[in-house]
């Protein structure tokens, strides 16, 4: 059986897909280098550290933007890693990825004795982030010391922005847009981590798209079908979670990481820095801050 779709339709459908994928039309409120950041507080280097990946569609923001929630979090004892990636159109997604990979090895061999790694990524940060679940470490010969995920307001399968506007800088083609999204390919992914009892806590806003919605929420667990295969967080075993956070958007969902008593960083049971290791007292406070910038 053969389907005709009229032009009127398909205008209707790719503009539907704009609107799903433009968070600024789901807000509520009245209102490149290879290179990376390390904020951390003067004392032993056995800190955790928060590697945090910035969103903007792959095209926009920077690692000097995107330091806002330094200083409450180094406060507390947790080192700050804020990566860098070559934006699109200087960067491809596959060199982003790379780069997001090398940063997170680069932390590993800096500081060897840290007391855990956390990935933090927001929006196409978080996608970034969620590649890393993907990434063969062997290859770069040092397996970092994973201890958690927190993966906000992301998208996980890139095929339905392929004809979108996000992807005119990227010109991702179907086959670049399958192989870098995490939800096909997380069959190849490793079974655990170095902790077997690394979390990976999915987020999502309650006024972000709905198609951000059902991106994190089938990420997180989706019924096998004749387009996916059951390959999600949980049934490929990992210890996932899945969080819709009240009454924010997909701005502020991420701007509130600043604050202590913002309910991102109580959500149980993620063993995350902001969760544990910030509000047990165990590091810190330190004073004053050091900055490092190192490139590789």
């Amino acid at each position: 059986m053969i389907l005709l779709i009229s032009a009127s339709q398909v205008s209707r459908i790719t503009g539907e897909l704009e609107k799903q994928y433009t968070p600024s039309k789901w807000t509520v409120r009245l209102g490149a280098e290879e290179t990376l950041k390390t904020f951390s507080q003067i004392g032993s280097q056995a800190w955790p550290f928060l590697v945090f990946v910035h969103g903007g569609y792959w095209q926009y923001g920077s690692k000097d933007e995107s330091a806002f929630m330094v200083n409450p979090l180094t406060a507390q004892g947790v080192a700050v890693v804020v990566v860098a990636y070559d934006i699109a159109p200087k960067g491809t997604l596959d060199q982003m990825v790379d780069q997001v990979a090398r940063s997170t090895v680069f932390v590993q061999k800096r500081y060897p004795c840290n007391e855990g790694i956390y990935l933090c990524g927001h929006s196409a940060g978080a996608h970034l982030a969620a590649m890393m679940l993907l990434t063969n470490w062997t290859k770069h010969g040092v397996t970092p010391n994973l201890r958690g995920f927190l993966l906000i307001s992301g998208i996980y399968d890139l095929e339905p922005i392929v004809s979108t506007s996000v992807n005119a800088p990227l010109h991702m083609t179907l086959e670049g847009a399958r192989r870098n999204s995490p939800q096909w390919h997380l069959e190849a992914a490793p079974v655990k981590p170095a902790d077997p009892a690394c979390p990976v806590l999915v987020i999502v806003g309650q006024h972000d798209s709905p198609e951000f919605h059902r991106q994190s929420r089938e990420f997180y667990q989706r019924h096998a079908s004749s387009h996916f295969p059951a390959q999600t967080l949980c049934t490929r075993g990992w210890k996932a979670s899945f969080e819709e956070l009240h009454d924010v958007d997909h701005f502020e969902i991420i701007w509130n990481l600043t604050q202590e008593d913002d309910v991102l960083n109580q959500v149980e049971p993620w063993p995350f820095p902001l969760v544990a290791a910030i509000h047990s007292g165990q590091h810190g406070p330190f004073s004053p801050i050091e900055f490092e910038e190192g490139s590789f």
